[in-house]
């Protein structure tokens, strides 16, 4: 019985340092990644691999793994203060949505790829918006966010960063260009407005002159244009008293003085 004893206590006293040796190493062995996780592998400083999604077997004392995420990432970009092709000052801020397409440039060939595209991002939007005028800042936003994308996804490639979109999202003027852009709109409606009165006139002159014309070849129409007169007058002012006169009376006038 007591040799049953002593070798049970000598089973224990090996298993239990065992078992502490292995919850302090087992972590630091086995990783589990996520499908959109990849690990890149250092061995003794020297860059192995990127492994993932799954079951990652590392060496415990020798390897290091840096966890990469691949999900598509935003980063607001801080506001800018501008001043646009035109000389007008301006306020833009925007959105960069990017992600991690290469993981091992990503963590090898930059500190950090993160705040280096966000200090990238800022210095583009910078750039690009003050060579555009105003104008193109206003009503042609998606070329400018377009060109702001192509810019920042070429300076990014070699950090395995991929940026999938770029969006300025506000565009804040002064009070005083606001009052100024607002007069000129008053002014633009107050054009257009008097052109479609003029084109209005216009048409009811050549209107008249067709009309005219048309008379002048039948002197018929004259005398029915003043019957349906006499109409509408009768019909309106019905205590008026008038009393028509024939049309033929004045023809010898409508025909213009006799030739020598």
């Amino acid at each position: 019985m007591e040799d049953l004893i002593r070798r049970l206590f000598n089973v224990t006293a090996w298993i239990v340092p065992v078992l502490i040796l292995a919850a302090i190493i087992l972590p630091q062995a086995v990783r589990i990644l996520r499908e959109y996780e990849r690990g890149v592998i250092f061995r003794l400083g020297k860059l192995l691999d990127a492994k993932g999604p799954g079951l990652i077997i590392l060496i415990p004392m020798v390897d290091r793994m840096v966890k990469m995420d691949l999900r598509v990432v935003t980063i607001d970009v801080a506001k800018q203060e501008i001043m646009t092709r035109d000389n007008v000052p301006a306020t833009v801020d925007a959105v960069v949505y990017f992600r991690v397409v290469d993981p091992i440039a990503a963590v090898v060939k930059v500190e950090n790829f993160w705040k280096a595209t966000s200090l990238i991002a800022q210095t583009t939007l910078r750039s690009v918006l003050g060579q555009a005028p105003l104008d193109d800042l206003l009503a042609q936003r998606d070329v400018i966010n377009l060109k702001l994308q192509e810019i920042i996804d070429r300076q990014t490639e070699p950090w395995g960063v991929k940026v999938t979109a770029v969006e300025v999202k506000d565009v804040s003027l002064p009070d005083s260009m606001k009052r100024a852009m607002a007069k000129q709109a008053e002014a633009e409606r107050e054009r257009r407005a008097k052109i479609v009165n003029a084109e209005g006139e216009f048409q009811a002159a050549e209107k008249m002159v067709q009309a005219a014309a048309m008379i002048s070849k039948e002197p018929i129409a004259l005398q029915l244009r003043f019957l349906q007169t006499m109409r509408e007058i009768a019909s309106e002012h019905n205590t008026t008293t008038f009393l028509p006169v024939p049309i033929d009376l004045f023809s010898p006038f409508m025909k213009g003085p006799p030739r020598a």
